[in-house]
């Protein structure tokens, strides 16, 4: 996971070997980490091909038409992009411990949970990208308020450390990379207002699978600046 990015002009890494797992990966994408949190979760043996975003390698449009991480390939040279998508194919395609529920309302209760986080990550950005030019960002930091008291009243309501129940599940790890990074980006001020939330943050930490892929807050900081001045060094910052 810490091996440098392959940039335009490298080569494209060989076939997949058999009975492993291929994830082309970012080493500070959110998107990404969600992959590796299931894949890390369920103990699926896998290897790590990291990509730089602001210098794709041509073979890689190969792999995803968009440029775009995660993608999985496997030794068939079968392809799955999109985290979400990424994440539910592993759960359903390898043996061992369960993220989605089975029954269909709780499987359907845990996409309701995602669609209320789904203005997250763009507010994030915003808020991130204001105090990086130091303008007022109190309006976003307002509707990210609004946003976690959502999510705040999910927890409330189920009365469950989690958002699935009593034990990590797939909307936790879905949503976790966004909530890590609010200390990363200095808006963690906002989730500590929301008890239940502070709560659940706690226990995530304690999760092995996100304890395994902690980033360290400086060099995150040094990534995001780099990369919003689009430098090709940001992707492999600290290594």
């Amino acid at each position: 996971m810490s091996a440098k990015s392959l940039s335009a002009g490298s080569a494209p890494p060989g076939p997949v070997p058999e009975g492993s797992l291929r994830v082309y990966s970012m080493r500070f994408c959110p998107y990404a980490q969600r992959t590796l949190l299931v894949l890390m979760a369920k103990g699926i043996r896998h290897e790590v091909i990291n990509i730089n975003l602001k210098s794709k390698p041509e073979w890689f449009f190969k792999k995803n038409p968009l440029g775009l991480v995660p993608v999985l390939e496997n030794s068939q040279g079968q392809l799955i992009r999109e985290s979400v998508i990424t994440c539910e194919y592993l759960d359903e395609a390898y043996p061992g411990k369960k993220l989605l529920p089975d029954d269909p309302y709780e499987k359907a209760c845990q996409k309701m949970i995602f669609e209320l986080f789904s203005n997250v990550p763009s507010l994030m950005v915003s808020s991130f990208k204001l105090q990086q030019n130091k303008e007022d960002c109190s309006g976003i930091k307002e509707e990210l308020k609004k946003e976690f008291n959502k999510l705040e009243e999910v927890l409330t309501k189920k009365r469950t450390t989690f958002f699935g129940g009593n034990s990590v599940s797939m909307i936790d790890y879905l949503i976790w990379p966004w909530f890590e990074r609010l200390e990363l980006m200095e808006l963690n001020e906002w989730a500590t207002q929301t008890a239940k939330l502070k709560l659940w943050i706690a226990a995530m930490k304690e999760d092995p699978a996100v304890k395994a892929l902690l980033m360290d807050v400086k060099h995150y900081q040094n990534f995001l600046r780099l990369y919003l001045q689009n430098s090709l060094e940001a992707c492999d910052y600290g290594l």
